[in-house]
């Protein structure tokens, strides 16, 4: 617990000074410790660790559109690198994404600073000091995760079908990142390691690339309407062809999911994380 609790602290003050990689490493910590103080800590309904997980959550998704403007803005600059000629239009886009990106980071430090970390510090603190739950408590906790998480995704598997539905794909990525979470933890209470992780960051990290692209494709196609209405014609085709490539690169990503077998290797993973409570 107090290794989660030192990795979001540890990567605050470069994140709020704008740093990229910091940034990310926030939001990981910041997951990684909201799935595991409801499986380690002692009293995992409390008072500070709901107040707890509920700042963490303020924290990551403060960092969030400064995160996405950022993986953006890499996207498109590979793709103007990969045009070779780079036209005024293109020029002005990446110009106003690059804005966008300052304006986001500067309204990510303002959140942050909004959010009470004092708070934070003093209710982990506490949680910490009343030390982890004992390992067969946690392992079952763990399972019962293992159990509810794993349906839940499978039932949202077969509900989208092949369907190429965004919002949808993302908070399938949410419950396989969480998931993952949870059987990283197992591996480091047992002491024993499964592919378990490894096939659920396999399909959470494809379902990032749906994820970057389409949210580029979206910042591409508001550009093209407001070029539009600016009678701006020449920047509305460049960005509207931009927009199209990135949404079919997202759907790219989305048949690469597919092909996969989602279904097949979720439930190979949680019959690597072990036996579900029922079975047991």
């Amino acid at each position: 617990m107090k290794q989660h609790v030192r990795a979001v602290f540890r990567q605050l003050p470069q994140a709020l000074a704008g740093d990229e990689e910091a940034i990310h490493q926030m939001r990981v910590a910041g997951r990684r410790l909201r799935v595991a103080l409801p499986l380690l800590a002692r009293k995992p309904h409390g008072r500070r660790v709901q107040r707890g997980r509920r700042i963490l959550r303020e924290l990551t998704r403060s960092a969030g559109t400064s995160r996405d403007l950022d993986v953006g803005l890499a996207l498109f600059e590979a793709r103007l690198a990969e045009r070779g000629e780079l036209d005024a239009e293109r020029r002005l886009l990446r110009q106003r994404l690059r804005s966008a990106r300052s304006r986001g980071r500067g309204r990510m430090a303002e959140a942050l600073m909004d959010i009470d970390i004092a708070r934070l510090r003093r209710d982990l603190r506490v949680v910490v000091s009343r030390r982890s739950e004992l390992v067969f408590t946690a392992l079952l906790r763990v399972r019962d995760a293992r159990d509810v998480r794993g349906t839940a995704i499978l039932e949202s598997l077969a509900a989208l079908g092949e369907t190429f539905d965004p919002a949808a794909l993302h908070r399938l990525r949410i419950r396989l990142r969480r998931l993952r979470y949870a059987a990283e933890l197992a591996e480091k209470l047992t002491g024993q390691t499964s592919e378990a992780p490894a096939l659920f960051r396999q399909l959470q990290d494809v379902l990032g690339h749906v994820r970057d692209a389409h949210v580029l494709a979206c910042w591409l196609g508001r550009q093209a309407a407001v070029a539009v209405t600016r009678g701006q014609s020449a920047l509305a085709a460049a960005a509207r062809e931009e927009e199209a490539f990135f949404l079919e690169r997202s759907h790219e990503h989305h048949r690469a999911f597919l092909a996969l077998s989602p279904a097949a290797t979720v439930r190979r993973g949680l019959e690597a994380m072990g036996a579900s409570r029922s079975a047991a």
